[in-house]
């Protein structure tokens, strides 16, 4: 069911405009309450759709909060999200998303837990000489509900590795500099993921390879899906849906990226062989057949901006800009207090 929560401030109206539902309920108990560590009274945004479009980090300056629930371990979260601006544009999370998540469909290798960061996004992001390619050492960017994009896996043809299946590839600890490396929604097992294109990290970090499949609708108004996030270099993510500049009507934003022709090669201890089928990222080329540049943006009155699609690469594949130390992967620490038990 879809319902509308009532808001009343300009600001949180600006951002959200109605509600979305997530996965089947689950007919069960609820789990106890502990005590939450931030303000009862921030905006609730559990289930909510954006529907804004402003490119701005500062315009979203508030408290949010959301409840949400882990469905296969039938235990619920409370997500907390602060956007403050002041010189730049600095969004704290717990890293808890705005939906319920780990739905049957599911194969999490590590359980969900609260993870505290903040991020510095640069409100006037300007293009800079040349693309930064995506690195395993940063978070690509994060969501206006708090959490983190890690587009890049860390799974490889590795054929040598103990874990590897009989196609020559493992799913994690491949390292830096491997030719071959999977693309988590395009190969067999999608890493994982559940219904959202979310999986977690060792430390337990839920993140996003994908649409989040809740942050925006399919009925867009105005110039399109809204901003749904920030990538590390400032520039906002939009959801799917443009205006078709010829029909004048709404529809999916396309990549520029097609399956290259011909085969790898043989296979052999470095190259997996075969047709190119799309698990690798090195089975996908820029042909510039679709809406969207190199780095899957584009330019739509006078705004560039990356886009969510539903082909390789997703949402991002490098930055137009300089992406922010902030993204960088540093150490961090499990909040034990977030959750509730």
């Amino acid at each position: 069911m879809v319902t509308k929560n009532s808001l009343g401030m300009t600001i949180f109206a600006m951002l959200l405009g109605g509600c979305g539902g997530g996965e089947g309920q689950v007919s069960t108990e609820q789990v106890s309450n502990t005590e939450t560590p931030f303000n009862s009274l921030a905006n609730d945004i559990t289930d909510v759709y954006f529907s804004s479009r402003n490119t701005d980090c500062g315009e979203y300056g508030d408290t949010y909060r959301s409840s949400v629930r882990d469905l296969t371990r039938v235990l619920d979260f409370d997500g907390y999200l602060e956007i403050v601006t002041e010189h730049s544009c600095t969004i704290s999370s717990n890293n808890i998303p705005n939906h319920n998540f780990n739905d049957s469909s599911a194969n999490f290798k590590t359980q969900v837990a609260p993870v505290e960061r903040i991020f510095n996004v640069d409100p006037y992001p300007e293009l800079a000489t040349e693309e930064t390619a995506l690195s395993r050492q940063m978070w690509d960017g994060v969501m206006l509900n708090g959490v983190v994009i890690d587009l890049q896996s860390g799974g490889c043809y590795f054929p040598t590795d103990p874990r590897a299946d009989e196609y020559g590839n493992t799913e994690a600890g491949c390292p830096t500099g491997v030719s071959w490396r999977l693309v988590p929604l395009e190969y067999t097992t999608k890493f994982g993921v559940d219904v959202h294109n979310g999986h977690v990290q060792p430390d337990g970090s839920y993140h996003y390879h994908g649409n989040p499949n809740a942050m925006f609708d399919g009925a867009p108004t105005g110039d399109g899906s809204p901003v749904i996030g920030f990538a590390a270099d400032g520039f906002p993510i939009f959801g799917s849906y443009i205006v078709d500049s010829t029909t004048g009507d709404y529809r999916k934003a396309q990549s520029g990226y097609t399956l290259r022709e011909g085969s790898r090669g043989d296979r052999s201890d470095t190259n997996p062989g075969g047709s190119f089928t799309g698990v690798y990222e090195k089975d996908w080329e820029w042909t510039g057949v679709g809406d969207l540049d190199e780095c899957n943006g584009m330019f739509y009155k006078n705004q560039y901006g990356y886009y969510v699609t539903d082909s390789y690469p997703y949402i991002l594949n490098c930055y137009k800009g300089s992406p922010d130390s902030s993204f960088g992967k540093q150490e961090i620490r499990t909040s034990s207090v977030s959750h509730q038990n």
